[in-house]
C-alpha cells in the first residue's frame, strides 16, 4: 500500500506542478511582453485578460510545494537548500508582480507598477526555469542531505533551462492575447508569436538533446530499448504540435495555436518524466525513499480527495465565466 500512496501521491503533485506552468504560464507571459505593447490602453487590456483567474492560477504552486513538503519531505528537505537561491527570487518576484497588479490601477503614473510587473514576472519564470535545469542535472546527496555548493544551481545548462521557460511563457502570453483580443493589439502579438514559436521549439530541441548527457540514467532510458520506445513518443509529438501551431497561425486561428503552445510544454513535461521516473530527486532519490509515513501519505490523500475536485471546479467555472473576447470599452479590473 506504501508503494501505491506514493506514487499516486507522485502524481498529484506532478499533476499540481503542470497545471500550474500551463494556467500561470500565459500570466507570467503577459508581463513579460508587457515594455512591447504600443500603447497604455493596450497594457490595460492585456492585464484585464488575466485579472480574474491570475492569483487563482498560483494556488497550484502553493499545492505543489504543501504538497512535497507534507508528503515528501526528505526530498523537500533535500531539494530546498539545493535551490533556495532562485525559489526565493522567485518568490519575491511573484510578491512585487502581485503588488504591481494590484497597485498599477491606482496611480496616475504607471510607469513604475509597469516596470514591477514586467520584472517580476521575468525575474519568476527564469527562476522556475533556473530551478528546473539544476533539477535535471542532478543534486548532490550525501547521508540522506544535501551535499552540494551554494551555487550548484547556476551553470550554463540551467541557464539555458531559464531562457527557455522566459521565452516560452512569453509564447503563451502572446498566444493567450490573440485568443482574447482582436485588431491591433491582436495583430502584434499574432507577429510576436511566429518568431516565440520558432525561439521556443529550437531551444526546446537543445536542452533535449543536452539532458542525455546530464546523467547515464537518462541517457540509457532515452537511447536504449524498450525506454526508447516510449521515449521516440515525445519529439513525434512536439512535431505535430509545431504543425498545428503554426498552420494555425498561418490560417489566423484564435484558438489553435495557443492549445498547440499549452501542449509543447505538457510534451516537454512528459519527457522530463521519462527521464525522471522513478527518480524523485535525481540521480540518488527515489519515489519510495522519499515518501512520508503510510499513515500520513493516507492521511493527506484524504484532503486532496475532497479539496482538488472543488479546486478544479471553481477555476473551470472561473474560466467559462471570463471566455471569450475582451471588449476594450468594457474591460474589468
Amino acid at each position: 500500500m506504501e508503494f501505491d500512496l506514493a506514487f499516486i501521491w507522485a502524481g498529484l503533485i506532478a499533476f499540481a506542478v503542470l497545471v500550474y506552468v500551463v494556467l500561470d504560464g500565459f500570466d507570467l507571459g503577459i508581463g513579460i511582453l508587457f515594455p512591447f505593447a504600443k500603447t497604455e490602453d493596450d497594457r490595460d487590456l492585456m492585464m484585464n485578460s488575466v485579472a480574474p483567474v491570475w492569483d487563482g492560477n498560483e494556488t497550484w504552486l502553493v499545492l505543489g510545494g504543501g504538497g512535497l513538503f507534507a508528503v515528501f519531505p526528505l526530498a523537500y528537505a533535500i531539494v530546498m537548500p539545493a535551490l533556495y537561491m532562485p525559489i526565493i527570487l522567485m518568490l519575491l518576484a511573484l510578491v512585487f508582480r502581485g503588488v504591481s497588479f494590484e497597485y498599477r490601477w491606482r496611480t496616475g503614473n504607471k510607469t513604475g507598477w509597469n516596470a514591477a510587473f514586467f520584472g517580476g514576472s521575468l525575474v519568476a519564470a527564469l527562476c522556475q526555469g533556473i530551478a528546473l535545469g539544476a533539477l535535471v542535472q542532478g543534486i548532490e546527496v550525501e547521508g540522506r542531505a544535501y551535499a552540494g555548493g551554494w551555487f550548484d544551481w547556476l551553470t550554463p545548462f540551467s541557464l539555458l533551462t531559464g531562457v527557455a521557460v522566459v521565452l516560452g511563457y512569453a509564447l503563451l502570453g502572446a498566444t493567450w492575447i490573440v485568443m482574447k483580443t482582436e485588431a491591433d493589439i491582436q495583430i502584434q502579438m499574432r507577429r510576436y508569436a511566429w518568431g516565440l514559436g520558432v525561439a521556443t521549439l529550437a531551444l526546446i530541441g537543445v536542452v533535449s538533446l543536452l539532458t542525455p548527457f546530464q546523467d547515464a540514467v537518462y541517457f540509457e532510458r532515452w537511447f536504449s530499448l524498450p525506454g526508447s520506445l516510449w521515449s521516440m513518443l515525445v519529439p513525434v509529438m512536439m512535431l505535430a504540435l509545431a504543425w498545428s501551431f503554426f498552420t494555425g497561425l498561418r490560417d489566423h486561428s484564435d484558438l489553435k495555436p495557443f492549445l498547440s503552445a499549452l501542449g509543447f510544454f505538457v510534451v516537454s513535461f512528459v519527457g522530463i518524466g521519462i527521464s525522471f521516473y522513478p527518480m524523485m530527486v535525481p540521480p540518488a532519490l527515489t519515489i519510495q525513499e522519499a515518501a512520508a509515513p503510510d499513515s500520513s501519505l493516507l492521511f493527506t490523500l484524504v484532503g486532496a480527495a475532497i479539496l482538488l475536485p472543488i479546486i478544479l471546479a471553481y477555476t473551470a467555472y472561473a474560466y467559462w465565466v471570463f471566455r471569450g473576447k475582451m471588449d476594450p470599452a468594457e474591460g474589468y479590473h
